[in-house]
């Protein structure tokens, strides 16, 4: 379905709005970027080790690896623990498809599992039976912000010596048994693509670890295979995160827990006002943070309800509208609709509503009064 996508129609409520954040800091990000023209240093260099260390810190790990964006940062980890053709990695379908894309760059097979229907995370009951003498990882997806059923993906990782890379691209800050997302499983991948949690001003990722090896593994593949000494070891690539991404991203670092918290008071705000509707609410996981990337609702009548909002100016989304193994990029791998029929059904009725810090109360009830007044047409 198309709804209005006229740039110059202003919302009454928008998708995202950057703006509120950049203004609340705006003196901050300004001494950054002026730190950064001052020094030259546009590609590596001091701002982004600066920014290695902090987020290494924030995430309670010993490294922290920057490169040009989380579809890089999950290929590196995979190439970094040598995974590559004729290996299997498991991840769930309704993810984007950069997750599945990562595997596909090393060679490897992405095997899919489907998900729960509550909290749309990947379903760990399914899990085992996906795993096969070619398995050589799993990468769980704290999908809209909330952290995937680590325990029990652990424990089955470890029985079978199998690598778990998180794909936290959308759970910056979010915590799990008390440790952040991130410094659960053997690595962990982030994205700062601008409407993230922790968002640069452009693209931007990074892998965090406690794994030395790998650690300097990804450092070499970020900057075409260069070692320490300035010798290629092997063929890498070109990805680093710039130093003006960077600078950004530290000043922006100190703000994120508080930004973290108005997304849960404006997912309280949502719960409460959306409590008479017939829509269902996101369901979140008992000893789990869920820090909102995005506010993702379901109902029977996703693209009337959306028409309606557009109608009213209120800006949606759809994340994802096609489980990966119906998307023809991947129509090699060889699966076909009705193998994930959790995925299926509820892909059809997702919608993610605006979400992000300083959006106001008022702005809600907006949105709660549209969908409460939406009819069919």
């Amino acid at each position: 379905m198309r709804l209005r996508s006229d740039p110059t129609v202003r919302r009454a409520v928008p998708f995202v709005n950057l703006n509120r954040q950049h203004e609340a800091i705006a003196a901050e990000l300004d001494a950054a970027t002026t730190r950064v023209r001052a020094e030259s240093a546009f590609t590596l260099g001091a701002e982004v080790e600066a920014f290695e260390t902090e987020f290494a810190r924030f995430c309670g790990v010993k490294h922290a690896i920057g490169v040009g964006s989380g579809t890089d940062a999950l290929h590196f980890a995979l190439r970094g623990f040598g995974i590559g053709p004729g290996d299997e990695v498991i991840t769930a379908v309704n993810t984007f498809a950069a997750t599945a894309e990562a595997i596909l760059m090393c060679g490897a097979r992405p095997v899919f599992v489907d998900i729960d229907e509550r909290t749309c995370l990947l379903d760990v009951a399914r899990l085992e039976a996906a795993c096969t003498a070619r398995t050589r990882a799993i990468i769980p997806v704290h999908l809209y912000g909330q952290p995937a059923e680590m325990r029990t993906i652990l424990e089955i990782a470890g029985r079978r010596g199998l690598k778990v890379i998180e794909d936290a691209c959308q759970s910056h800050g979010a915590m799990s048994d008390g440790k952040a997302t991130g410094s659960l499983g053997d690595a962990g991948c982030f994205s700062f693509y601008p409407s993230k949690n922790l968002g640069a001003m452009g693209d931007g990722g990074i892998v965090v670890t406690d794994d030395d090896e790998l650690a300097e593994h990804v450092r070499r593949l970020r900057n075409h295979g260069e070692n320490e000494e300035r010798l290629h070891i092997e063929p890498g690539f070109c990805s680093r995160l710039h130093g003006i991404q960077a600078a950004i991203l530290r000043a922006k670092l100190p703000a994120l827990a508080g930004w973290n918290s108005q997304r849960v008071e404006a997912a309280d705000s949502y719960a409460e006002v959306l409590s008479g509707s017939s829509v269902i609410l996101p369901a979140t996981r008992s000893g789990a943070t869920h820090v909102y990337h995005l506010y993702v609702i379901q109902t029977n009548d996703r693209d009337e309800l959306r028409a309606r909002l557009d109608d009213q100016r209120i800006a949606t989304g759809v994340h994802y509208a096609v489980p990966l193994h119906q998307e023809p990029a991947f129509a090699s791998l060889g699966y076909g609709r009705g193998d994930f029929p959790v995925a299926e059904h509820v892909t059809s009725r997702i919608v993610s509503l605006p979400m992000y810090p300083y959006l106001e109360r008022s702005e809600i009830e907006v949105i709660g009064d549209a969908i409460a007044r939406a009819r069919p047409r």
